[in-house]
């Protein structure tokens, strides 16, 4: 899988951020020619420190994705564009949708758009939630279970998924989609707000303060470890034909967010977790239990995740701690100061 990245020219968009960042570094480890595009929007986890050690091995781009013509020779270059731009807070796009809109629909397509202009039938593989599914009536969620999610930031983000999916059925490109479940380990942003329970968890634990957890503590998560979900990504890009367009990428066991806080807190010698009522604004977007059926990515493209939960969050307490302290400080988020409202160039070009 790795070797099949040798040399070859690949652009992550998302690149400064968590996940994007993991996949940059393994990408230059791998031997690939590799450029990150990211505008370091506040509150989207951006961190150049996330590329220590590997910066002199690549290029980064400071853009907006949505701009994607001024560095569209990048794109005619890329043999893969492995597409994680994009705001992952739930809470937030409750408190500022039109943000999360301009963020995670429409700089995404006017990105593909480009895409589709500058590099016909490119593989791009898109960065998805789990959260597009809502509240499961059933478990494990498969890729066939109906579209209905319960926030701004799942409608927006199946709406760029959309997007991957019609390009890829006009064979203006050649989309692969990752519908993720929750994603914890080194390089995520603990210092923002509003990013996932797990990030929550790990600082508090870090700092040695007590977890809070919201509820009776009985719903189900199935984390995965952000070096499995790199593989997922790799898998992805690497497939030489795709059978299906849509995976979805889950961890090796679900567990009650009871557990998961208990386990983190042992972990790092935290106080023992408390439980404490839903606060209203989280609990009108909370999707109860969740898990993954990852059947189809195990069969299609022999994904499967490795890490442990404890495992995982072993290593990644091991990474924070020698990480300075202001990566466990909290910033207080700040919405763009104004959202960007540029036609798309060519309104109808998605005509079918």
């Amino acid at each position: 899988m790795v070797s099949a990245y040798q040399n070859r020219k690949i652009l992550v968009t998302g690149g400064l951020g968590f996940i994007g960042s993991n996949l940059a570094v393994r990408l230059v480890h791998a031997g690939a020619r590799v450029v990150v595009v990211d505008s370091s929007v506040h509150g989207c986890g951006a961190d150049r420190r996330n590329l220590d050690g590997v910066a002199a091995d690549l290029r980064v781009i400071d853009a907006d994705i949505g701009d994607a013509a001024a560095f569209a020779a990048e794109l005619r270059a890329s043999s893969v564009i492995f597409n994680l731009a994009g705001e992952l807070s739930h809470i937030h796009s409750m408190r500022h949708p039109a943000r999360d809109a301009e963020l995670n629909a429409m700089s995404q397509l006017r990105f593909l758009e480009e895409c589709a202009r500058s590099a016909p039938g490119v593989r791009v593989v898109y960065a998805s939630t789990r959260q597009i599914y809502g509240v499961p009536r059933y478990l494990p969620v498969d890729q066939t279970y109906p579209i209905q999610p319960v926030d701004f930031n799942g409608i927006h983000k199946y709406a760029a998924t959309a997007y991957h999916l019609l390009l890829s059925s006009q064979k203006r490109l050649d989309a692969a989609v990752l519908c993720l479940s929750n994603i914890y380990g080194p390089r995520m942003a603990l210092h923002i707000p509003g990013q996932g329970f797990l990030g929550n968890f790990l600082r508090h634990a870090l700092l040695g303060r007590t977890i809070e957890v919201f509820g009776d503590g009985r719903q189900l998560r199935d984390p995965v470890y952000v070096d499995d979900t790199v593989d997922a990504f790799l898998l992805a890009g690497a497939a030489r034909e795709l059978k299906s367009r849509t995976w979805n990428v889950g961890g090796p066991e679900a567990l009650p967010v009871a557990q998961i806080a208990a386990i983190v807190s042992a972990a790092a010698a935290a106080p023992e977790p408390v439980l404490r009522p839903f606060p209203e604004e989280r609990k009108r977007i909370d999707t109860g239990s969740y898990s993954t059926d990852i059947t189809r990515i195990r069969e299609e493209l022999g994904w499967r995740p490795r890490v442990t939960f404890a495992e995982g969050i072993a290593s990644s307490l091991e990474y924070f701690r020698r990480e300075p302290p202001d990566r466990l400080k909290p910033r207080a988020f700040q919405p763009l100061p104004k959202l960007r409202r540029r036609p798309l160039r060519h309104p109808r070009s998605l005509a079918v």
